[in-house]
């Protein structure tokens, strides 16, 4: 019998979607699901970005260029030139979503068998997209009791070694929704040049940050343009994820020629998409001053909620719409997949990410889920009494 590859049996389950057929087999049964899960958002697509695909004058839907129109990629760059972020059209590269622009930057930076250090929890992706390219993550654990602040700069350099290639961060972060000050930046700055690596930065939740404070990029640090490389995508800015469309911008050139080899190789990314993601760049102010009041109330009623309950206990986010909550259960998983196939109050439940899929150190966030705030207050209380009457159920 043909065999699979050791890199196919390494490749993680999404911790996000292998709980999908229980909650699919719930509604089966009549039960109401809430999708805490997964962070798709309940905010409505921008219209300017649905019109461009229906009203256009397309007759033959050929390839786009490999990194992208150009028209796209300079208007871009204009969008990111208000945000306080300077670069070019040929800085940019158009992938299919963030999670390609993700595979091309490590495909480019690495050889098997190299490291990327990661703090952690991170995006439980990292593990699979590192596991492709036979990369080794190297994590630095932060914790929730710092609300999983950046972790000291000597934990970093204690697991620098000739196999490191890269720090990658998420700003603000997904799974914590933790927002990167400028200091800690700045630290970060010094180790990579120090020893000459590639800060990569996640940084598709730039809009959305709250109590006043402001997102730093690390396109705007100066003295690391060749080493900064910043990941983007549409799906959470603009409420599109189906749209599949993100980028790599960088200023080192080496690094850009080299991802748009992985660029043509794959062809381009989707005509349409690339439409669609052009016309969002016209999205007024007003609707990100509205979405981000949204989220910063759902934060605070979910946080509010959660702490209301016995042995919880949760990291306030300042960015992104996540939040790590830490549960009186050993098992969170376990607890994750009960909730869905044996427990329901009035025939509602939830569906919760187990967070220990979001650390690749062995036994670290077992205790813990990821909630989504991408649903709307009501829902959130709902949402939030449903897990307490479960965990009283769970435990006794």
């Amino acid at each position: 019998m043909p065999s699979i590859s050791i890199k196919g049996n390494a490749m993680p389950q999404s911790p996000i979607r292998k709980l999908v057929p229980y909650a699919e087999a719930a509604k089966k049964n009549g039960t109401r699901v809430f999708h805490l899960n997964i962070g798709q958002p309940d905010i409505k697509t921008p219209k300017i970005a649905l019109d461009a695909v229906k009203n256009n004058a397309i007759e033959v839907l050929s390839y786009a260029r490999s990194e992208g129109s150009e028209s796209y990629r300079t208007k871009l760059s204009n969008y990111y030139d208000k945000n306080g972020i300077k670069v070019d059209a040929k800085d940019i590269i158009a992938t299919t979503g963030g999670s390609e622009a993700l595979l091309f930057a490590i495909g480019s930076i690495t050889d098997p068998g190299d490291e990327i250090i990661i703090p952690e929890p991170f995006y439980a992706n990292y593990n699979g997209f590192s596991t492709a390219s036979g990369v080794h993550v190297v994590p630095v654990i932060s914790k929730i009791e710092d609300n999983f602040a950046l972790p000291a700069i000597e934990e970093f350099e204690k697991l620098i070694t000739p196999k490191t290639k890269a720090i990658l961060i998420c700003n603000p972060g997904n799974p914590t929704g933790y927002l990167y000050s400028e200091d800690e930046l700045n630290k970060l700055k010094q180790i990579v040049q120090k020893h000459d690596l590639f800060l990569i930065a996640d940084e598709v939740y730039r809009e959305f940050t709250y109590d006043g404070e402001k997102h730093n990029s690390v396109m705007s640090l100066e003295g690391l343009e060749q080493h900064a490389i910043m990941i983007d995508s549409v799906s959470k800015r603009y409420s599109m994820c189906g749209a599949r469309i993100g980028c790599i911008v960088s200023k080192n050139e080496a690094f850009i020629h080299t991802a748009l080899k992985f660029a043509q190789a794959r062809l381009s990314p989707p005509t349409y998409a690339l439409l669609a993601s052009e016309a969002a760049l016209d999205t007024p102010q007003s609707y990100f001053d509205e979405v981000i009041e949204e989220y910063e109330d759902r934060r605070n009623t979910l946080i509010a909620e959660l702490q209301k309950i016995d042995g919880v206990r949760v990291a306030k986010p300042k960015g992104a719409f996540y939040c790590i909550a830490e549960l009186p259960v050993t098992n969170s998983e376990d607890f994750a997949q009960w909730i869905l196939e044996e427990f329901h109050d009035n025939n509602e439940t939830v569906m919760v990410a187990p967070a220990g899929g979001f650390y690749s150190s062995e036994g670290e966030g077992k205790n813990q889920v990821r909630i989504a705030y991408v649903l709307n207050k009501k829902d959130l209380i709902r949402c939030v009494e449903i897990i307490k009457i479960a965990l009283a159920k769970y435990n006794s």
